[in-house]
């Protein structure tokens, strides 16, 4: 009776693992080992990106309204304080695509936060 030998599982298992690390380069999609490092490092990096990318276009829209907000003399938190009190309820992704779009309408848009403050 001859042993049971794991050839072809092993075989299958390490083209399913190089198959993943296909594009990456020199031994990263070349050797099993070093291709089984990365892949797990990479899902790992795209788990924690798919959160921080929030983040970063978050800190972007805010950088973006505070710089047009600064051209009408405001800074970011005086006019999201004075939109609060409008209750104008404009998130920070539309808020920055006006400042970065339509300047003039963000002007009128910085009037109603000042009325709001006086």
């Amino acid at each position: 009776m001859s042993r049971a030998k794991s050839a072809v599982a092993r075989k299958k298992r390490h083209k399913k693992r190089l198959k993943e690390a296909r594009g990456y380069v020199g031994g990263r999609h070349r050797l099993y080992t070093v291709a089984t490092e990365s892949t797990k490092k990479a899902l790992e990096y795209q788990y924690r990106d798919r959160r921080a990318r929030k983040r970063n276009f978050r800190r972007l829209w805010i950088t973006r309204i505070n710089a047009a907000a600064r051209r009408e003399g405001m800074n970011y938190s005086t006019l999201m304080n004075g939109l609060k009190k409008a209750g104008v309820t404009l998130d920070r992704k539309n808020l920055a695509d006006i400042a970065v779009g339509d300047p003039e309408a963000f002007s009128r848009i910085v009037e109603v936060a000042e009325s709001a403050l006086a």
